[in-house]
């Protein structure tokens, strides 16, 4: 397979899987938490419930998508500086937030738009202290 058909391969299945993605309803915002490392820094592997315990418990997310009335809801009360976070930001949530859900393996989850604490830029470097 040429490097071509590979991309347009990925392309077409990235499309297939995201038009598998729920719409968020309301103020809500759906997430997706990052891919858990197979092994730590020191080189030991992790079991497959270690990373799936450490899935459940991230503390950072993607955002995928708003629902209709995020933000919306009387801005200058509740949110005064404006809308916590957009699509295509990585986010620092509380641990176990939100709705879990699983589609294809990969875990999202719908939080309600006060969730998100702040935006980083790299969420590899933000673990629980």
């Amino acid at each position: 397979m040429s490097d071509k058909t590979v991309v347009e391969f990925s392309k077409e299945k990235e499309k297939k899987a995201a038009s598998k993605l729920p719409q968020p309803c309301s103020y809500h915002i759906l997430v997706a938490l990052p891919d858990q490392e197979e092994k730590t820094e020191g080189g030991i592997y992790l079991t497959e419930n270690l990373r799936e315990r450490e899935e459940t418990a991230s503390m950072t997310a993607y955002v995928m998508a708003l629902g209709p009335d995020c933000y919306a809801e009387t801005p200058q009360r509740k949110f005064p500086s404006g809308a916590y976070c957009k699509k295509g930001d990585w986010i620092v949530m509380r641990s176990y937030s939100g709705t879990r859900i699983k589609i294809h393996g990969q875990e999202f989850r719908l939080i309600t738009d006060d969730v998100p604490q702040a935006i980083v830029d790299n969420p590899l470097g933000v673990v629980r202290a």
